[in-house]
């Protein structure tokens, strides 16, 4: 990867963005007006947190980088944009499988921009709310979108962002828990809240864990297929990949799940844009 060259901004840099446990959280609009509401100042205070967890599992992001990869061979000289990149933790995994190609940071935390920039070089601070990322219309060949969606207060205007600074045709590599995941399918016949739901941002209710990270949304493999095609991405494809939190007793079946998309723990999505 390169790291030189100027960032491909737009007019201007709008504050926050996130990383790749938190969200670029994208506000719900207002009812009245249909302009972005701003996000309670509880739940940004929340993302803000320095120990609110900002990375994911290697497992998740080394399968996303190979994704990747493959998406770009032939073409070297790429710039991706990892959206939510937090402490940098998943892009310093996947650079050796991206070299040849410029890798860019955008996160709302100043803290895990902090972390980050020694590990990626290229970091600026943005978010998915009031103006949009601070990078110029179809200036990048891939996004990566990792952990991000099921934090987010507004995912189609996420979605419109990030398909509005990809080229046409360029890729989309999403990742994003699994509500249909294969414990998760057990939980709920027993009557207990899935792992990855939360009903509050102050402590765990009702399911296995002991660490709250902001979950708003969660998707089936399904439900991502069809919200991914229905906001202007097409050739959409849907993989698994396992659970770093998962008991290393199960971790083995956990790995065999992931054969079966639908029953894996994390979804990982590739999708161009159209």
């Amino acid at each position: 990867m390169t790291d030189t060259a100027p960032l491909p901004q737009a007019a201007s840099v709008p504050a926050a963005a996130h990383g790749a446990d938190t969200p670029a959280a994208a506000p719900a609009a207002s009812p009245e007006t249909g302009a972005p509401a701003t996000p309670p100042p509880g739940l940004r205070d929340f993302y803000e947190n320095p120990a609110v967890p900002v990375a994911s599992g290697d497992g998740r992001s080394l399968r996303q980088a190979r994704l990747l990869a493959a998406a770009l061979a032939g073409r070297p000289g790429g710039t991706v944009v990892d959206v939510g990149c937090g402490d940098g933790t998943a892009a310093a995994t996947a650079a050796p499988l991206l070299a040849g190609h410029r890798l860019i940071g955008i996160d709302w935390s100043q803290d895990a921009l902090r972390r980050a920039r020694p590990r990626m070089g290229a970091v600026v601070r943005g978010e998915l709310e009031h103006g949009g990322l601070p990078l110029a219309d179809g200036c990048a060949d891939a996004v990566l979108f990792s952990e991000i969606l099921e934090h987010l207060v507004d995912p189609d205007q996420a979605l419109d962002e990030l398909r509005r600074i990809l080229k046409p045709g360029g890729h989309l590599m999403l990742s994003t828990p699994n509500l249909a995941a294969w414990y998760n399918r057990a939980l709920l016949l027993a009557g207990v809240q899935p792992v990855f739901s939360e009903v509050s941002l102050r402590g765990i209710h009702g399911r296995p864990g002991s660490e709250v990270v902001g979950h708003l949304r969660l998707y089936t493999a399904r439900a991502l297929r069809s919200f991914l095609t229905a906001s202007g991405f097409e050739d959409v494809k849907i993989t698994g990949a396992p659970f770093h939190g998962v008991p290393r007793p199960l971790r083995l079946v956990d790995r065999a799940a992931c054969a079966v998309p639908g029953a894996a723990s994390i979804l990982l999505a590739h999708a161009r844009r159209r």
